[in-house]
């Protein structure tokens, strides 16, 4: 959509519409949800990403958006709060062109619909109907419309890299036929004793730290990481979109490559 043709919303309402749809105060999270950097008053279109790096503000800049709406954004609980280095340079950029920053971090991940985990799950054919850990974050559930699952751990792995089109990491194995799988999108490889205790066959989520290598092979439950950018790219599209179309306004999804 040509961002001259799209219609118009102000600033204060698309807050609104993000804060109705993602309910922040029900969350304790590690940083500020909704609006980080104050832009234009009115919006006519939105750029989506993962995270607000510099790379992806820049691409905003030269997509003509008002607004940006990420995952990741420029705030977080216990960082240094001077505006130096990369923090100037970003936040530089976008008071330069006058661009809103929304971002919404646990809000994003637990939207049981446009959310990195349900969008998540969509993007590996996986349908929950259970959800565990705080703020039931954790999703599990089975592969959609088919009862026997997986046959192996390397046969799941190799539908998700397929699905996402990059490498993933297993360890372990799990049982025979992997039917109960739980999954977290980003670096929530703390859940996998949560998923564990219910009753996953196998955890699907971004990163993997060194205890849970030992977790995976002592408990019999796979663990799969397959990048937190990688498992994250799906929910702020989503929302973004969504919100956008409420509008009328124009959207675009960016992603910035990150192979971490």
């Amino acid at each position: 959509m040509n961002p001259d043709s799209a219609a118009i919303a102000p600033r204060a309402l698309l807050l609104t519409a993000f804060d109705q749809l993602l309910q922040p105060e029900a969350f304790k999270d590690y940083g500020p949800n909704g609006l980080q950097v104050e832009g234009k008053a009115e919006v006519r279109k939105i750029v989506s990403g993962v995270t607000a790096s510099l790379a992806l503000i820049e691409a905003a800049i030269a997509a003509q958006a008002d607004a940006i709406f990420v995952h990741h954004g420029l705030f977080w609980r216990g960082q240094d709060g001077r505006v130096t280095g990369w923090m100037k340079q970003r936040l530089a950029l976008l008071l330069a062109h006058d661009i809103n920053l929304y971002a919404y971090h646990l809000p994003l991940d637990a939207h049981p619909e446009l959310g990195n985990n349900a969008q998540l799950g969509l993007q590996l054919g996986l349908k929950a109907d259970r959800w565990f850990g705080d703020n039931k974050l954790g999703f599990l559930g089975r592969r959609s419309g088919a009862e026997d699952g997986f046959d192996s751990a390397e046969s799941l792995v190799s539908h998700v890299k397929n699905a996402l089109n990059r490498p993933v990491t297993l360890v372990g194995k799990g049982p025979t036929a992997i039917k109960n799988i739980a999954w977290c999108t980003g670096g929530a490889q703390g859940y996998f004793e949560d998923a564990i205790a219910a009753g996953a066959d196998a955890f699907i989520t971004g990163e993997i730290s060194e205890p849970q290598a030992h977790y995976a092979r002592e408990m019999g439950v796979a663990f799969i990481a397959c990048g937190h950018h990688a498992s994250e790219r799906y929910g702020a599209p989503a929302v973004a979109a969504h919100v956008a179309a409420q509008f009328g306004l124009a959207h675009a999804f960016i992603d910035i490559d990150n192979p971490a």
